[in-house]
């Protein structure tokens, strides 16, 4: 009897707790796509009441049976005081509470079946609308009729559609293209929350320059060797970061900055690109990269901005906010980031995994790109149709958006690194212990030293070469034996070595890497092989591939450090002329230099000018962006040109009569209209007059009067898509007009044509800056 009775209660619970589990797991009404799987669900529900309630009544026969038993056996006969009667009291009230539950059961199942009659109901009503969904025809949502095509198809190919909801009927397609994309109208019979007027939001937290890095380091985080590297790099700076902020802050004068939720993935560390860095950086690979990257963490986090830094997908796609599937789908919230610093890996990583929605927030994305990409090989219908396109390029941002590490391209914007800054006692302590006759050559791979053996020797007559090629003990690197080779060195002590030399070599490669300004910044003399014919995509392998040509423009290994910089401090010759690479060596031996470094790669420099581009460029508002020239009808002509002759009569500049300057960055003040000549590029054109080329203003001298205020007769003007537009082919007096704003380029030219090109001034030391830019 005490066995049945356990049996009965055991039974009990578990079955309340079957009941239980049954209804927390179904929610009635949860997702407008989900009614006949809860309505199946409260179905059986319904039986399991069922199946409890007739178990409870057979559990209640079983013990009466017990009960009769027990009154007809001659157990309790007499006066037998071992098993008194009472010692039966509590299964009696435990029979009656079982009673009661039955009954209580007996009730719910009633009041569930009503229930589940109206749910069914409902149901059917739901099943109609869903089986009547019929594709809107609205002019406003032209692409909704293919939409749905597409998803009739293609619906389950990824498990995104079916997490918003999908389950393969025309409704479900309708409030997904409708709801979450934006193809289709909004279905009438939705229940849709009339819009209540939000509070206005409170002003954003204004940035304030920080006065500790630690932690930028906790968010930097561990587990790789370039992340490794790059946190000692910050550390060494830290106290220069600190000081630079202090000066930028005084500079500003209390100016009010919004503070920015900012997003870094480095995309190229992570697995999923391959991270080939990273195994490097112990054994003299490039660095570069990892520089930059470590002082833009620093930049930002010392101007007072919210960081976030990931290094893998996985974590790139928590912080986006990416719905799980394959990557089709839009994101389930808006973006949190005011702005995303990646790179090309990243870009193509955020493309795959952010769906529609890449396009909505690409305007927010800042590239970080060393190389650079030219307006004519990011646009793609562009670079496809003229050649122009390769692995890298097409991604239709605004030029700008691209980031470099030098200021080669005016068509993107100039990012740079730093380089560490020496106070005078330290310049004065490296100019006494120079030594004249010391030369460390620029390369830490033993393949850039092959072929070489000429100008080691010419070199070796005068100077003791030292290097620091990597090597593993069983295997030293195939350098001459009269070079002293430190191997892979710490860059506390490289910096070292270099207050020593007296000349910091190099042999072609690599390109406009940091080294050569480092060396420069420690009192060596930069000397560099000069490219006969210029080294571009079109002549060399290095940049065949990239999106940019570079035509001309590569001319040394350094190109920066010979334009920007030049002698006493950066020579650069003819390595294939003996005589000329001999002269040189003479003669910088003789030269004495202070160590230089320019102020674009201090600190501060990069502090003001990260700034400067938070504050200023914004790739989101249309009315940042550059117009297209429209077909001039009688009722629609253009409005006069803003523009006067200079009194030299040699350009334009910006007319002081025309009235308000429209809101634009850079000031429109500092424009002015030079004509190319025809076999140079607007880069050129502007640095020849102590200019820099300025993409943003090309929608201000895009227009026909521009060329009668030049002087320059059009018998036709047309308006074409040309990177090299707008120009003009004075053999036929033909002028074209630029119709595609991406394609507005400072690079390109056409013996065919001379261009007309808009240049700005720029501050002294930071070229990216105009004068009034800050």
């Amino acid at each position: 009897r005490i066995f049945v009775l356990g049996i009965g209660f055991f039974t009990l619970c578990f079955l309340m707790t079957s009941l239980g589990g049954q209804f927390s797991a179904k929610r009635l009404g949860d997702s407008p796509f989900t009614i006949r799987t809860e309505v199946m669900g409260a179905l059986e529900s319904r039986g399991l009441l069922r199946r409890m309630s007739d178990m409870l009544e057979m559990l209640m026969k079983r013990m009466d049976i017990l009960a009769r038993l027990e009154n007809s056996t001659d157990f309790h006969k007499g006066d037998e005081a071992r098993f008194p009667l009472d010692r039966f009291q509590p299964a009696a009230g435990l029979m009656e509470r079982i009673q009661a539950i039955a009954q209580n059961v007996s009730d719910i199942a009633i009041k569930v079946d009503q229930i589940l009659r109206n749910s069914l109901l409902n149901g059917k009503v739901m099943e109609g609308r869903r089986d009547q969904c019929e594709v809107p025809r609205d002019p406003k949502y032209p692409d909704c009729a293919g939409k749905v095509e597409w998803m009739r198809a293609r619906w389950t190919s990824d498990p995104c559609y079916a997490f918003f909801g999908v389950d393969g009927t025309e409704c479900s397609f309708l409030i997904y293209l409708s709801e979450v994309e934006w193809f289709c109208p909004p279905l009438p019979w939705r229940n849709r929350t009339v819009a209540v007027p939000s509070p206005p939001l409170p002003p954003p937290p204004q940035a304030a320059f920080r006065r500790d890095l630690a932690h930028l380091l906790e968010l930097i985080g561990t587990g790789k060797e370039s992340l490794s590297f790059m946190k000692k790099r910050i550390r060494h700076l830290a106290q220069q970061w600190l000081r630079a902020a202090r000066r930028l802050e005084q500079k500003l004068a209390g100016r009010q900055r919004d503070q920015k939720h900012i997003l870094v993935h480095i995309g190229f560390l992570t697995e999923e690109s391959g991270d080939v860095f990273s195994p490097r950086v112990l054994k003299g690979g490039p660095l570069g990269e990892m520089v930059q990257w470590a002082d833009i963490l620093a930049a930002l986090f010392m101007l007072g901005h919210s960081l976030r830094v990931t290094v893998s997908l996985k974590e790139l796609q928590s912080h986006l906010g990416v719905p799980p599937g394959r990557g089709n789908c839009p994101l389930t919230s808006p973006l949190p980031f005011d702005l995303i610093y990646t790179d090309y890996h990243g870009l193509q990583q955020m493309k795959q995994h952010m769906g529609l929605s890449f396009k909505k927030y690409r305007c927010r994305v800042r590239v970080i790109d060393t190389f650079g990409t030219e307006p004519a090989y990011n646009h793609e219908e562009y670079a496809t149709l003229r050649g122009y396109r390769t692995n890298w390029g097409y991604w239709n941002l605004q030029p700008s958006q691209f980031m470099t590490m030098f200021p080669h391209t005016p068509d993107n914007s100039f990012m740079g690194f730093v380089s560490e800054e020496l106070n005078q006692t330290e310049k004065q302590l490296i100019k006494a212990n120079k030594v004249s006759s010391m030369a460390v050559v620029y390369g830490k791979e033993a393949s850039i030293w092959k072929g070489k053996e000429k100008f080691l020797s010419i070199l070796n007559k005068y100077m003791e070469i030292h290097g620091t090629v990597y090597y593993e003990t069983q295997r030293p690197p195939e350098v001459p034996a009269f070079v002293k080779n430190h191997g892979l060195l710490p860059q506390h002590e490289f910096q070292q070595l270099l207050r020593k030399a007296k000349l910091f070599i190099g042999f072609g490669f690599p390109y406009e890497g940091p080294a050569p300004l480092e060396a420069i910044a420690n009192g060596c003399v930069f000397l560099q092989a000069r490219f006969n014919p210029p080294h571009s995509s079109l002549n060399h392998e290095f940049f065949r591939g990239k999106p940019t040509s570079r035509e001309a423009s590569v001319s040394s290994q350094h190109p920066y450090a010979e334009e920007f910089i030049g002698k006493p401090h950066v020579w650069t010759v003819d390595y294939n002329n003996s005589e000329e690479f001999e002269a040189a060596i003479k003669t910088i031996m003789r030269t004495q230099v202070d160590p230089y470094l320019p102020y674009e790669y201090t600190c501060e420099g990069m502090l003001e000018r990260i700034h400067a581009y938070i504050q200023h460029q914004d790739f989101c508002t249309t009315s940042s962006l550059p117009p297209s020239p429209k077909t001039k009808t009688p009722a629609m002509q253009s409005p006069p040109s803003p523009l006067a002759l200079s009194p030299n009569a040699t350009h334009l500049v910006w007319s002081r009569s025309a009235g308000r300057a429209p809101q634009a960055w850079p000031p429109v003040a500092s424009l002015q209209v030079w004509l190319s000549e025809p076999q140079h590029t607007c880069t050129e054109t502007c640095r020849q007059h102590g200019l820099v080329c300025e993409p943003t203003f090309f929608r201000f001298l895009n227009k026909e009067d521009v060329f009668l205020q030049l002087s320059i007769a059009c018998d036709s003007t047309e308006s074409e898509m040309n990177h090299l537009y707008p120009a003009v082919a004075e053999n036929v007096r033909e002028c074209y007009l630029q119709k595609e704003p991406l394609l507005f380029s400072c690079a390109g030219y056409n013996t065919k044509y001379r261009r007309l090109c808009p240049c700005r001034d720029f501050r002294r030391g930071q070229v990216a800056l105009c004068r009034d830019c800050l």
